[in-house]
């Protein structure tokens, strides 16, 4: 199975000797984000996410299917994540790694166990038909910091998804289709965001947020904190390394709310953006022409 290339000995002394002097490689600040970008595509669900070299696609789709046994009254909702080698070196098809595992089940954990899909409004008939929602994440290009663009793009894909349109006579179910009837969005509760902080030195007392492949390699911890705007925790994930005094978690809360509410203000923007664009000519241009007048 591949490995990532290690870091050599040089460049574990250079990084680790520029962190106790309070400088990292790329000049950035120890609590500072690398450029972020994110890009809705033509196709409602798709979103693109570029966090310095780090690059991730998220797409959503949608089915009818039969409800889980136990949940009758729950739609059904899954992320797919694939790392290719076209990502990584380290990567192989069809041989999930750790990373990939991990990646999955804390954005899912982010996601599904935060409620912030309502998994009742995918159900159409109890215990017979639901909605299953399905997020495809590829990760396009490695340079670290995977779960914090990958999260990003996964809320931003289900926020910008749209489904079709359903009526139900009896058991009997219609799916329109978008000529039809205008496909409507996800029931949405609210939007939960990973930040994720490394850390270095013997005791872990050197923090950064947003590392690079390189600082990941080196880090002897690392947590990831999941909450939304309004400063709501959803999950604390620390996998292993070196203990964390308490009072860091909490300093990683603190700083976390504050990106969080960063991520929220771009998601939000981008969707306005890409409704205005998408409806030139349409209902909001025929409201405004109705005030007008």
């Amino acid at each position: 199975m591949p490995r990532e290339v290690e870091p050599s000995l040089n460049e574990r002394a250079f990084v680790t000797q520029a962190l106790q002097e309070g400088q990292r490689i790329d000049g950035r600040a120890f609590d500072q984000f690398r450029s972020l970008d994110l890009r809705l595509g033509e196709q409602h669900g798709v979103a693109d996410v570029a966090l310095g070299k780090t690059r991730v696609l998220a797409k959503v789709s949608a089915e009818v299917t039969t409800p889980y046994s136990d949940r009758p009254f729950n739609g059904i909702f899954a992320i797919t994540t694939e790392l290719s080698p076209m990502a990584s070196p380290a990567f192989e098809v069809n041989r999930p790694t750790e990373t990939e595992v991990l990646l999955s089940r804390l954005i899912e954990k982010t996601v599904r166990r935060s409620n912030a899909l309502d998994l009742e409004s995918l159900c159409l008939v109890a215990g017979q038909k639901c909605w299953s929602v399905r997020v495809d994440l590829h990760v396009l290009s490695h340079d670290g910091n995977l779960i914090d663009a990958s999260c990003l793009a996964v809320v931003a894909a289900l926020r910008h998804f749209k489904k079709p349109d359903t009526s139900i006579e009896g058991d009997h179910v219609t799916i329109y289709t978008p000529a039809e009837r205008e496909p409507v969005p996800l029931s949405w509760l609210h939007s939960p965001f990973c930040v994720t902080f490394s850390f270095y030195g013997e005791n872990g007392d050197i923090m950064l947020a947003d590392a690079t492949l390189l600082e990941e390699q080196l880090r002897v911890s690392s947590c990831t904190v999941s909450l939304n705007k309004h400063g709501e925790i959803c999950q604390v994930a620390k996998l292993g390394g070196t203990a964390v005094e308490a009072i860091s978690l909490i300093q990683c809360a603190s700083a976390a709310v504050i990106k969080v509410k960063e991520f929220s203000a771009l998601v939000d923007e981008r969707l306005a953006d890409d409704l205005k664009r998408r409806d030139k000519g349409g209902l909001l241009a025929e409201l405004s022409a109705e005030n007008e007048r």
